[in-house]
């Protein structure tokens, strides 16, 4: 933290642009407290209000434009990409869709200040071939929130944030050893999360063939076959396989009531 704030101080606008660039590109860095750094360089009269924030906004809107087409062009093998670092990715991509469904595109006004859902919302748009005159517009909206919000937070409270990166300055040694041992025991965490939910990754699957030609013999009455496409990859015009029922996945508590306990279920995805 002390040293990103004294970058942007010394550095100006463009640390803030590349910072706030690789975050857009889905990269670890921390945009918000570069905004916070430029909004208190700002306030110190370093850096100029109106020129960190145009900077920042352009690098947010070109980075997610690059994520927005990426998603478009490789659609689920990048959203499945992304979640490669979460415990359950098939979870994470839900996730993200399913407040796409309950929310509407309208989420991404909100989606930067989203841990999870800020990664996942310019490629899911992107994969669900969303206008990008319609993306471009709700995505100027909600960066502008994002960046006058945190960027505002740190002009408002420069003399806040002055006063931790120079406590931190003090303390460098101490911090240093803190963060080695945050850093240790989230490690830990995620690899306990990983083992208790590994269960989840071994999913069973069949080859297309071999369930063809299930379908086509005397015991393809005992067999249910399930659309369950995300909402944006399905709509009430679009093609299914013959014979095969809809349930939509993002209301599964309800929708799996409606399968029969006595056969088996075959279902497919996106």
């Amino acid at each position: 933290m002390t040293d990103l704030i004294a970058m942007v101080a010394h550095h100006g606008y463009l640390i803030v642009f590349l910072v706030v660039l690789a975050e857009a590109l889905d990269l670890p860095l921390p945009a918000a407290l570069a905004l916070v750094g430029g909004g208190a360089a700002a306030a110190s009269g370093t850096l100029k209000m109106s020129w960190v924030y145009a900077v920042a906004l352009t690098a947010m809107l070109m980075g997610d434009t690059i994520i927005f087409l990426l998603g478009r062009y490789t659609g689920w093998s990048l959203l499945t990409f992304l979640c490669k670092v979460s415990v359950n990715p098939e979870t994470c991509i839900l996730r993200s869709a399913e407040l796409f469904y309950k929310r509407g595109k309208k989420i991404l006004l909100v989606s930067k200040f989203i841990p999870g859902i800020n990664t996942m919302a310019p490629p899911l748009a992107g994969s669900m071939k969303m206008r990008y005159a319609q993306f471009l517009w709700l995505d100027f909206a909600g960066t502008t929130l994002y960046v006058v919000a945190y960027a505002g937070l740190g002009y408002l409270f420069h003399d806040f944030v002055a006063s931790i990166t120079r406590g931190l300055q003090a303390a460098s040694h101490a911090v240093g050893i803190v963060i080695l041992i945050g850093f240790v025991a989230y490690i830990g965490y995620r690899v306990y999360l990983f083992r208790k939910h590994r269960i989840y990754r071994i999913v069973p699957r069949v080859q297309v063939e071999e369930l063809a030609l299930r379908l086509k013999s005397q015991q393809a009455d005992s067999i249910v076959l399930v659309d369950v496409r995300s909402h944006g990859y399905y709509d009430s015009g679009a093609a299914r396989i013959k014979g095969s029922i809809r349930i939509e996945p993002n209301n599964l508590q309800e929708e799996i009531k409606r399968l029969p306990k006595d056969k088996d279920v075959y279902v497919y995805c996106t």
